[in-house]
Parts: C-alpha cells; structure tokens; sequence
C-alpha cells in the first residue's frame, strides 16, 4: 500500500466531518438555539449524541471481550443476568430517561401557550409557497406569503394547517418540527431571544418542488416589530410609474395575487401587497431584488419545475424590467 493510499481513509473521514459541521451552521442550523425551546432540543441533541458514542465504544468493547476475551469474561457476558441486565434494563431506563426529557421539551411549549398577549400568526402550507396570516387583537387578520416575522422577548403562537396535502414546518432556530395535516389544526410555540434572520423548511415531502419549499423567519426588536406591522397592515402604495401595474393588470395577475389597495384580489396565489419588501422570492429560492423578479416571472418553471404558477414567457425584455419595477416598489 503506497503513501496515497494509506492517505485516502484520513481524507475521506476528514470531508465528511467538514460536511457535518458545515451542515451544523447558518441560517438553517438545527443547533443554532435562538430560543428556550431550541435551546431544550439542542441539549436533548447533544446528550443523545454524547449517549450514543458512549454506547457505541463500550458495545464495541463488550463485542472485542466477547470474541477473544478471556473465558472468564466470555462466561460472564453469556450469562443470563448479564444479558437481562444489558439487552433488557440498560435500554429501557436510558430511553425512558430521554422520554421523559423530551415531555419536558414539550411541556415548555405548552407554558408559552398559557402565556398572556401572545403574537397570533398562521401558516398555511400550500404546493409549494407558505401562506402567512397575522392575527390582530381588533379580530382583523393581514396576509403575507413565504416569511414569518416576530417581535422579540414575546411568546408567539402560530397555527399550522395545510391547503393540500400533508407538510412540515420546520424552524429549527426556534423550535421543532410540526406537521401540518389535511383537515386538523396544530400549534407551535415559542420565543425569540434576539433579533435576527433564519432559514425554515418544509421537512416532509409534499410533491415535486418540495425541496424549494422554504420561507424566512425575521426576528426584530418589539418597537421595530409593530412598526412594520402597521406598514404592512396598511395598503400598497400607489406606483410611481403606472407602466407595470398595467401589465400586471392587463395579463391577468390580480386573478391568482392580490394587492391590497388596488383592483387585484385573487387569493389562490401568494399576497403581493409588500412583496418587494420581503427577504426572498419563490419561498425562500431568491434573494428580492429586481433581477429576481424578472427571473421569476419569465423562468419560474425552470427555478422551480411542477410549482402552480401559470407561464408568463410572452412578456418583451422591457416589460419583465417594468413589471419587475413595479413589484419591487409593492414595499
């Protein structure tokens, strides 16, 4: 065996730690911790990664006596009370101390929810975008798409349903993995201790364009948080050039989107009211820039195959550039 080849085994061990702590950070980290109920399942994560090398090294250590140990030991791991003791007790005290560990997790979440003056949100899974309603205390509700935004220090309840078929949302910054199931309502809680921005995912396979079904979870500060909210209660603005709200008029959008303030209502497709204010574009594929609206509308379904959006490939280069504008300014 040569120099490279004795190598291989270390290089190949080395990548795959890389990967695994590059796949631990970010904005989708599922050990980032932005929040006491985070915080719990990170520890739980921990602890049961740490149990399980334990475990593993002292299974391999009973494996080593048990094939060419002394016959002494050999006896004693082939008696029956070791085997009880190992196979049978062992397993069922560790798993119930982290099941019971886990109850805590979930117990932490129902406090939050007996809290007082909770932001109310729901979200709405659909093929493949997220629906976002805000939940006023006057029982007046505003939609937006694709992105979560929330005060910090202040319990939040969101209420998961789905349009469709079954999916998962998915925040590990925050919290855990709630499923989202045709015809039954479920509810996250929980806090956000800092301001910030954090990537969410759709965690259970929903259809072709599953892997692109993302949204945007933002954090701010209380005062910065109810001044958006009043921005975005409030309708969009008027254009400043009219050249692509005709269009958007003209080809049909205000059939599927709505922008509040305008004649555009349709509610089968994401709400366009502030849409140039938020992170992203597509559920979380896009950065919100201009040049990410004209892609969008003239290549949607080669961004993102199977998702429901009607093709618009028949608008000019300069209209993409004013229809583009003119969603951009929807701020």
């Amino acid at each position: 065996m040569n120099a490279v080849s004795r190598r291989l085994p270390k290089l190949f061990l080395a990548i795959a730690l890389i990967t695994a702590v590059a796949g631990c950070s970010g904005e989708q980290s599922a050990f980032a911790g932005l929040g006491p109920v985070s915080s719990r399942i990170t520890l739980l994560t921990w602890i049961m990664f740490a149990a399980a090398a334990l475990i593993t090294v002292f299974m391999c250590g009973l494996t080593a006596l048990a094939i060419a140990g002394p016959a002494g030991w050999r006896r004693r791991l082939a008696d029956e009370k070791s085997v009880m003791w190992g196979g049978v007790v062992f397993p069922v005290a560790t798993l119930s101390v982290l099941l019971f560990y886990g109850f805590s997790i979930l117990n932490a979440g129902e406090r939050l929810a007996q809290t007082e003056n909770p932001i109310h949100i729901a979200v709405v899974g659909e093929q493949w975008w997220w629906r976002v309603i805000y939940r006023h205390g006057d029982g007046r509700a505003t939609e937006s798409a694709n992105e979560v935004r929330i005060p910090t220090g202040r319990p939040v309840e969101i209420e998961l349903t789905t349009a469709d078929v079954i999916h998962s949302f998915w925040l590990p910054a925050y919290a855990g993995k709630v499923d989202m199931i045709p015809g039954h309502v479920n509810r996250l809680h929980f806090v956000a201790d800092q301001p910030g921005v954090v990537r969410g995912q759709c965690a259970e396979y929903c259809g072709g364009a599953h892997a692109l079904m993302a949204f945007y979870a933002v954090a701010m500060a209380p005062a910065d948080y109810d001044a958006w909210l009043a921005k975005e209660r409030a309708d969009a603005q008027p254009a400043a050039r009219k050249t692509g709200e005709r269009l958007f008029s003209a080809s049909g959008c205000g059939g599927c989107h709505s922008v509040r303030g305008t004649s555009a209502d349709g509610k089968v497709g994401p709400d366009l009211t502030h849409v140039g204010g938020r992170v992203s574009l597509g559920a979380g594929i896009l950065p919100n820039t201009p040049d990410s609206f004209t892609q969008w509308i003239g290549r949607h379904q080669k961004l993102k195959p199977d998702n429901l959006m009607l093709p618009f490939d028949f608008f000019s280069e300069s209209e993409l550039r004013d229809l583009s504008a003119y969603l951009k300014g929807l701020e």
